[in-house]
């Protein structure tokens, strides 16, 4: 699913470059960076696991996040974007233990999201996003 959106970031330059004439090189920076974050991803075997106590696949997002913030922090093409998600990376890999504890505290429990085909978004995103700590991070972005 990650390295279709790599796919889909290199189609949007694609069109951009062809059809409006205008170039976005940041789009294949995201693109390069969030492939090589997901070779980490799957290199240190973070993908969900299907045991509870186990990551599952807010952990995992969380790594694919951690290991895409490194990616951008350390290109050397943008450098405001290297600046930027420096203090991200550096956030996200100081508080791992934090941010993975509060996400596996969630765990095994019941959620409610109010409804399976039409969930409450509020009770949804409680659910997806149980880690306080990780979303200060990304909503700072």
């Amino acid at each position: 699913e990650f390295l279709a959106f790599v796919e889909s970031l290199r189609l949007a330059y694609k069109q951009l470059k062809t059809l409006h004439n205008k170039e976005n090189p940041r789009i294949l920076l995201l693109a390069d960076t969030l492939e090589k974050a997901v070779g980490k991803y799957l290199e240190y075997d973070k993908t969900p696991k299907r045991k509870v106590g186990e990551l599952d696949t807010r952990g995992s997002h969380f790594y694919l996040a951690l290991y895409w913030a490194e990616e951008l922090a350390n290109q050397t093409e943008d450098k405001e974007l290297a600046e930027k998600f420096a203090k991200v990376y550096a956030d996200l890999k100081e508080n791992e233990q934090k941010i993975l504890e509060e996400i596996k505290a969630t765990e095994g429990k019941p959620a409610d999201i109010g409804g399976w085909y039409h969930p409450d978004d509020e009770k949804a995103e409680k659910a997806m996003r149980p880690s306080e700590t990780f979303n200060k991070i990304i909503d700072s972005i």
